[in-house]
């Protein structure tokens, strides 16, 4: 055990006395390294088992802060870390955890200009990340780098894991060739998830990084399994024959997305068409304007349940943003339209919509939603 304190011996006891682990395999728990892409409810208990399991370095990249809304399922956080660095307070409660544990913070968001720098000091990836655009980064980065990657998803009641690009299996991009449109993959803090269900997911994916590095068991790889909260039920589909594709050289960004998503652009822009305008408003331009006498028709496409949460003044509808292309005829022709949601980027989706259904006057996104409200109006606004 030359290889392990004394202090390690006693705490990683359980550990030894099993036949597939013993001194040999924590000892390659030591040796690991595991760098994990968001610190959230995903990234909350693979960092905790993770760290309590002895793993020897772990990366946290994550650039958001924590906030009242996370609490629900981002276990790793306190309330008295509101408002810090989520990669910062993983850190610390890891190192509560276990002191044995190096921890290295990537204080920033994992893109295409630092991924393949990022990603290459580590031995395994673990994704925790609420977004496409990511994850298919995440993808082609380690199938650049070749390194292993847990996958893992949450969406209401159900969640998914998988082994990526492990000893030859396959990789996302070979399960999902290509990006949906951004407007079909809600976040959960659009779609809502059950609080406990990122601690199932989020767990699964700890065991299979411990499986890889520890060589043992039947692996995730070429198999996605599919846990359904609600009814208690899992599911192992496997990945069968895989159509040829050419190996991914570069690492690109989703134009799509970089479109959809209102926070990857500097500032609002106003589109020139035949008939009117397509664009942005700010929140507080969008107020002073009404003052002076401007009534737009203000629009709301989020869903019921968030409506109940809040609902900004002079909401004059809200149509589901999935049921509005059939419900589009009860919109104005007459009138400008601004549109609005949680955060900007489902009524962008919806203003592009409307325009193209031929609206003549200015069909206006909202920018930043509810939560720019929050941030510029009154900030008695919930955020959620």
């Amino acid at each position: 055990m030359s290889d392990l304190t004394a202090e390690e011996r006693g705490r990683y006891a359980r550990h030894l006395i099993l036949p597939d682990v013993g001194i040999e395999g924590q000892q390659k728990l030591k040796s690991a390294s595991i760098c994990v892409i968001g610190a959230g409810g995903l990234g909350s208990p693979a960092l905790l088992y993770l760290a309590a399991a002895g793993i020897g370095r772990i990366g946290i990249v994550d650039d958001d802060l924590v906030d009242l809304t996370n609490l629900q399922r981002q276990i790793i956080h306190s309330n008295a870390a509101i408002g810090e660095a989520k990669a910062e307070s993983a850190a610390r409660r890891i190192t509560e955890l276990n002191p044995e544990v190096d921890v290295e913070i990537h204080n920033c968001r994992l893109g295409i200009e630092n991924a393949l720098e990022i990603l290459a000091d580590y031995d395994i990836i673990l994704d925790g990340v609420d977004n496409i655009p990511t994850r298919y980064i995440i993808s082609d980065a380690c199938e650049i780098l070749g390194k292993p990657w847990v996958y893992g998803s949450i969406f209401r009641f159900e969640g998914q894991i998988s082994l990526f690009n492990h000893l030859g299996g396959a990789n996302y991009r070979d399960l999902f060739p290509n990006p949906p449109p951004p407007e079909a993959v809600p976040s959960c803090a659009e779609a809502g998830v059950l609080g406990v269900l990122p601690g199932v997911i989020g767990s699964i994916q700890a065991t299979e990084a411990l499986k890889v590095i520890l060589e043992i068991g039947e692996s995730l790889s070429n198999k996605l399994l599919i846990y359904d909260a609600k009814n208690l039920d899992f599911k192992t589909l496997k990945i069968g024959d895989l159509p040829a594709r050419e190996p991914v050289t570069k690492l690109t960004l989703l134009e799509a997305y970089c479109e959809a998503k209102p926070d990857t652009v500097s500032e609002p822009r106003t589109i020139a068409t035949e008939n009117g305008e397509l664009g942005s408003i700010q929140c507080d331009e969008y107020l002073t304007k009404r003052e002076e006498g401007w009534t737009p028709f203000l629009l709301d496409i989020r869903n019921a349940m968030e409506a109940e949460i809040v609902t900004l003044p002079n909401t004059d509808a809200r149509i589901d943003l999935m049921a509005l292309m059939g419900r589009i005829h009860e919109l104005p022709k007459d009138r400008d339209i601004v549109v609005y949601c949680r955060s900007g980027a489902r009524s962008l989706s919806a203003a592009k919509a409307i325009k193209m259904a031929g609206f003549p006057n200015a069909v206006l996104n909202l920018t930043g939603g509810i939560h720019s409200w929050s941030d510029l109006v009154d900030s008695s606004v919930p955020k959620y």
